[in-house]
């Protein structure tokens, strides 16, 4: 969807977390380079960060769960998505088993309605 919708206005930012399974041993560089070699991911890969939830969730995530319409609830697995618009609301969240092309209309909708901070 980046690949498609980036130069409209669509970022991407992943935060990889070890929290579910360990899938992220890695440190920041040898997750960017395996992401970038198996999956050609050119999208924002931020630093590793410690938890999604728990008492070590970041912020950023306490603040995503807790602003979310209609749910404040714990992060099931790796691959959630949020999508906050350009006020910085947060619109959506999508789990992992919700291929993003089930919601890509409404991202698309997002990014040509006019903002109204």
């Amino acid at each position: 969807m980046w690949r498609i919708y980036g130069d409209q206005g669509l970022s991407v930012m992943a935060f990889p977390c070890n929290q579910f399974g360990g899938q992220e041993p890695g440190t920041d560089e040898e997750i960017k380079q395996h992401v970038t070699e198996k999956y050609g991911i050119t999208f924002d890969m931020m630093s590793k960060i410690p938890a999604v939830n728990g008492p070590n969730q970041v912020p950023l995530y306490e603040w995503m769960k807790s602003t979310e319409p209609g749910k404040n609830q714990a992060i099931k697995w790796n691959f959630t998505n949020f999508v906050i618009d350009r006020c910085g609301r947060v619109r959506q969240r999508h789990e992992p088993n919700e291929h993003p092309e089930t919601w890509e209309d409404q991202v698309v909708a997002l990014l040509l309605e006019e903002p109204a901070c």
